[in-house]
């Protein structure tokens, strides 16, 4: 009947989506293409609903044709009779292993449908990870850094795949980027790091991004033109804010406030 392909998010339980969760536990089985999505999927549905696939680590493409053909061979059976999910972290369609079975099954097994379920990706995730605020009209374009690529241009880039973080952060800087990186965002078990030190993420490892800007590329928003205005509408609530914020009482006067006094 239905093959999902479900985005489960950078690999935090917590933020799958209301609708993955709901296909997870309600498909007939789970295919987990790794350990680390196997284990976000676990806290939603019974080891005897999920089933493994192995994939090699390789960029020749007879043998990963090879090993898509067996999958969706695996996958269509259950697909056809009922429904069968396939869990990948991030998002299906984005930077994902999703496509590949898609096509496959495409080609082989017309008759499966398919749906995809979008998750929260690194796109986005990175952007809370940083503390970084991507605004309206901003230009960021997304690449990859494997083996130590750099690639440059626009003025704000997301790398993803950085696996060689020492060589692809020399060349960065030296085309007047300031970077920071991120390893493991939002991954269950994981230790998450966010550093601009290139040497403290010398260790390769595959789920490593990079924010690149160059210096000055910032455009103020609308809402930070408030300069030192502290009137908000109606006046009263502002002045004694602002009395409050002088004398260092602040925090207290909003904790007031909130409590209705």
């Amino acid at each position: 009947m239905t093959l999902y392909g479900v985005g489960l998010g950078p690999g935090d339980s917590e933020l799958i989506t209301v609708k993955g969760r709901s296909v997870l536990e309600s498909a007939d089985v789970v295919y987990t293409p790794g350990r680390l999505s196997r284990g976000v999927a676990e806290e939603y549905v019974s080891e005897s609903q999920l089933g493994d696939l192995d994939f090699p680590m390789t960029r020749d493409e007879d043998e990963l044709r090879r090993a898509w053909k067996a999958a969706a061979a695996e996958i269509a059976p259950t697909a056809r009779e009922g429904t069968a999910a396939f869990v990948t972290l991030g998002d299906p369609n984005v930077y994902s292993t999703f496509g590949h079975l898609r096509r496959t099954v495409e080609r082989f097994y017309p008759a499966v449908e398919l749906e995809v379920v979008p998750g929260v990706s690194t796109v986005t995730a990175f952007a809370t990870a940083f503390g970084v605020e991507i605004t309206a009209g901003s230009e960021l374009v997304l690449r990859e850094a494997d083996r130590g690529a750099a690639p440059i241009g626009p003025d704000r880039l997301v790398l993803f795949k950085v696996t060689d973080v020492p060589t692809t952060h020399e060349k960065l800087t030296e085309a007047g980027y300031d970077v920071v990186y991120g390893r493991r965002l939002f991954m269950d078990g994981h230790e998450t790091v966010v550093t601009d030190d290139p040497e403290a993420l010398a260790e390769r490892d595959y789920y490593t991004v990079a924010y690149a800007e160059k210096p000055g590329t910032d455009e103020a928003p609308a809402t930070a033109a408030f300069g030192t205005e502290t009137e908000a509408d109606g006046g009263a609530i502002g002045d004694q804010l602002a009395a409050a914020e002088s004398a260092g009482d602040g925090e207290a006067y909003r904790d007031g406030e909130a409590q209705g006094r």
